[in-house]
């Protein structure tokens, strides 16, 4: 089945944070949205027909996670992936970053060390700071190639004393895939130093060929003994208003406490929706998502094109995964208020400013490119505007 990406969807009006909710952000609903990290395009017909069934049924009661549910997402991780994941491994959870907060308040307490790797996806260093843990910034490098790049010396020296690694695998804005060597490092070091890993892999089912998702607790003992996973079909499939992830947790002296809590405090029983949606993604989902990545991946290449052709001083960072771009602005010789003002009172675009996530994003703005190419276009022809008459 042929499926289509260039068919604009009008979303204002609907209550979707990213068209009617940018006043907070941005002082005004007035602009081209593309910040908020979900798609433009319509969530795959499988789902949305799915739901439907459920929803002839006339009764909204309390419903179980049958086995459809838990097998979908064994069979995905095989067959995407080749990681052979146990049923008891999983736990259903409410969003990746509540699960993260979870996480966090359930395995450190206050004061506890807690790393990040900046630039990156702004909850992560957000939640540790408002739970009153103590932050720890071990920034990754970006080269002249265009590729943000870990340094395993700076690692080893930032992680001694910390209680949890927070890893965005793959990385969110960065848009890199980590290797299986680094992850493999990465874990031996954890394990070494006792530090908890929780691998946020929402990004996964985005990583564009020839590049390959490693799973963090795929990559060897020392990851699948100290670590909880943390997926969903959220993005990828563009549902995250469902509200439905889940984690794994092969260590049983980690799994059996926290699973524990969250069912004790009634935290991870979710809509009835949940298991449908995912269930239906992970069992239908395999070509839609490749003609989506497909179609992402000339978004890409046309972003790429027109800054070449018609903003040479932006730099954009060509992401192996994940539809959200980096752009390296800083060849305009902005300050980042002056840069914000240039996206959004000038060029009239809600783009992330890189401040928000951490040192290393300053001189950047995060590009949702999960839209219509259509879309992209009138908004590039705008920022060239706005630049043209500075």
């Amino acid at each position: 089945m042929k499926y289509d990406f260039d068919t604009p969807v009008e979303r204002r009006g609907t209550g979707a944070i990213k068209w009617d909710g940018m006043e907070p952000a941005y002082g005004t609903n007035d602009l081209m949205p593309f910040w908020i990290a979900d798609m433009d395009f319509r969530t795959p017909p499988f789902i949305i027909e799915a739901l439907r069934r459920r929803l002839d049924h006339e009764v909204l009661g309390y419903s179980l996670k049958d086995d459809a549910y838990f097998e979908s997402i064994i069979r995905w991780n095989c067959d995407r992936y080749g990681f052979a994941v146990e049923r008891e491994w999983i736990h259903f959870m409410p969003g990746v970053v509540p699960a993260l907060a979870l996480a966090l308040l359930f395995f450190t307490k206050e004061g506890d060390r807690v790393m990040v790797m900046p630039p990156v996806y702004h909850p992560f260093h957000l939640l540790p700071a408002w739970n009153r843990r103590q932050l720890v910034w071990s920034p990754l490098d970006y080269g002249d190639d265009g590729r943000y790049h870990f340094r395993p010396d700076r690692f080893r020296r930032d992680i001694k004393g910390c209680r949890m690694l927070l890893l965005c695998n793959p990385h969110n804005p960065g848009g890199m895939v980590w290797r299986r060597e680094e992850l493999e490092l990465i874990a031996g070091v954890c394990r070494e130093e006792g530090v908890i890993v929780c691998s946020d892999e929402i990004h996964a089912d985005l990583t564009f060929r020839p590049r390959v998702h490693t799973p963090f607790a795929s990559t060897g003992e020392a990851a699948r003994e100290n670590s909880l996973t943390f997926q969903a079909p959220s993005k990828a499939f563009n549902l995250p208003g469902v509200g439905s992830a889940h984690c794994f947790v092969p260590n049983a002296e980690l799994r059996e406490p926290f699973f524990r809590f969250l069912d004790q405090n009634e935290l991870a029983g979710g809509n009835l929706f949940c298991p449908i949606a995912t269930t239906a993604a992970y069992t239908h989902g395999t070509e839609w998502l490749d003609q989506m990545l497909a179609y992402v991946a000339e978004n890409f290449r046309f972003v790429a094109g027109f800054c070449r052709g018609h903003l040479p001083l932006i730099r954009p960072v060509v992401p192996e995964a994940s539809y959200l771009m980096f752009l390296d602005c800083r060849a305009l010789g902005l300050e980042q208020g002056a840069l914000e003002e240039l996206f959004c009172r000038k060029a009239r675009l809600a783009l992330n400013s890189g401040a928000m996530f951490g040192p290393g994003g300053e001189g950047f703005m995060r590009l949702n490119c999960g839209c219509p190419r259509s879309y992209l276009r009138e908004g590039l022809l705008s920022l060239q505007k706005a630049l043209e008459e500075s």
